[in-house]
């Protein structure tokens, strides 16, 4: 890392192509908004951040090698991004055997912690089981669970049958679609004749628009079959369409409705950036929050090694547009308020019922007695 000129340089590591860029390109619009504010303030420690991006591809091979470049040809302090869990388990080790520090803005599955990343996201206490919760509490007794084929639908689903055989919920289906794909006739087909009393669905992507379509074309809805969804936020919704989701549910920790301040500001800002009519959403808001969190740390350590920011984490706060996050200086993530969202016709999704207080994150659940054994 290179911090003798006037700027320092960090990362910002996104898919700009492949079936991840539907998600992924507003993640990068956030990490420079947020780099952008910074540094019409006089940026961090004095000096001036730089921007190197790259184009993860939707590839988690092409996300580790870009990963290796970020750190080893370009020297920045930080890399900002990712987004599947498959890019990230494909990272990790090169961000520990470099020691450097990677921001990762989304939720996933838990069952991890580095020192090497800070995750910004929710774990699964302040998103998954809140939905759980939220569910079991308006009567659900069955589950049909829906994912793409890879780490985090698979272990979110391992969770939520752990979850599910200690509350008395049945689950009368699961299945798996690679990612990207588009054909859904088949699974939709299952999930109505299953009757179950809602869907828990970790599609990523693009398949999220194939998937719905062919839901509202069965017929099925949100009164007779509502959808959870843990990675569909603002910007997929315009690519699904309001019309064949509105009514369904989300589980989030950040809206563009949400009605604070600091929240008011950011959509205002993002906007005057990037156009009226880009919403904003969870994972773009919690990479914006990652870049605050980065300098705010550095602020603290007055240094930007990789050393300096690990000691210096715990505690760290931000007034973020969500509402106030802290990083948990143990496991390197932060707290976070959970919020379950109904998708209305505007396209934007609508807080109906939120945690009394951020939640602190528990990535391994120990404090949950039935997921004993699931981290093994």
């Amino acid at each position: 890392m290179d911090t003798a000129g006037s700027t320092i340089k960090v990362g910002s590591l996104n898919s700009l192509s492949g079936t991840m860029a539907i998600s992924e390109v507003t993640v990068r619009d956030a990490i420079k908004l947020a780099v952008d504010e910074i540094n019409a303030k006089g940026g961090v420690l004095g000096k001036q951040i730089q921007i190197v991006g790259e184009d993860g591809a939707s590839d988690p091979a092409v996300f580790a090698q870009k990963a290796e470049k970020l750190i080893k040809d370009d020297c920045v302090a930080a890399v900002f991004g990712g987004w599947t869990s498959s890019s990230r388990k494909a990272m990790l080790p090169v961000f520990e055997s470099n020691d450097s520090l990677l921001y990762y803005p989304v939720q996933y599955e838990g069952l991890e912690s580095s020192k090497n990343i800070f995750y910004t996201g929710a774990t699964t206490n302040q998103q998954i089981v809140p939905a759980l919760d939220y569910l079991k509490e308006k009567g659900v007794k069955s589950l049909y669970l829906v994912g793409s084929d890879y780490v985090f639908p698979q272990t979110a689903n391992r969770i939520i049958k752990a979850y599910a055989g200690a509350n008395g919920i049945e689950i009368k289906g699961e299945d798996y679609t690679p990612l990207g794909s588009t054909d859904f006739s088949t699974i939709v087909n299952k999930v109505r004749a299953s009757n179950a009393g809602a869907v828990f669905n970790t599609l990523n992507g693009d398949s999220n628009v194939a998937f719905f379509k062919e839901y509202t074309n069965a017929g099925l809805t949100p009164q007779k079959m509502p959808v959870v969804s843990v990675s569909i936020a603002e910007e997929e919704v315009t690519g699904i369409g309001a019309q064949n989701i509105a009514g369904q549910l989300t589980a989030w920790n950040y809206y563009q409705t949400v009605d604070n301040p600091v929240n008011k500001a950011f959509v205002a800002a993002y906007k005057k950036a990037y156009g009226a009519n880009k919403p904003t959403s969870d994972p773009m808001e919690a990479a914006y929050v990652s870049v605050y969190l980065w300098k705010n740390t550095a602020e603290k350590a007055k240094a930007f090694d990789t050393k300096a920011i690990q000691d210096n984490a715990g505690g760290v706060t931000f007034d973020a547009p969500e509402g106030l996050v802290t990083i948990d200086g143990e496991n390197h993530h932060i707290t976070k308020t959970a919020r379950i969202g109904e998708i209305h016709p505007d396209g934007l999704i609508y807080t109906i019922w939120e945690s009394k207080g951020p939640i602190t994150p528990d990535p391994y659940l120990k404090s949950y007695p039935w997921a004993a054994g699931l981290s093994g």
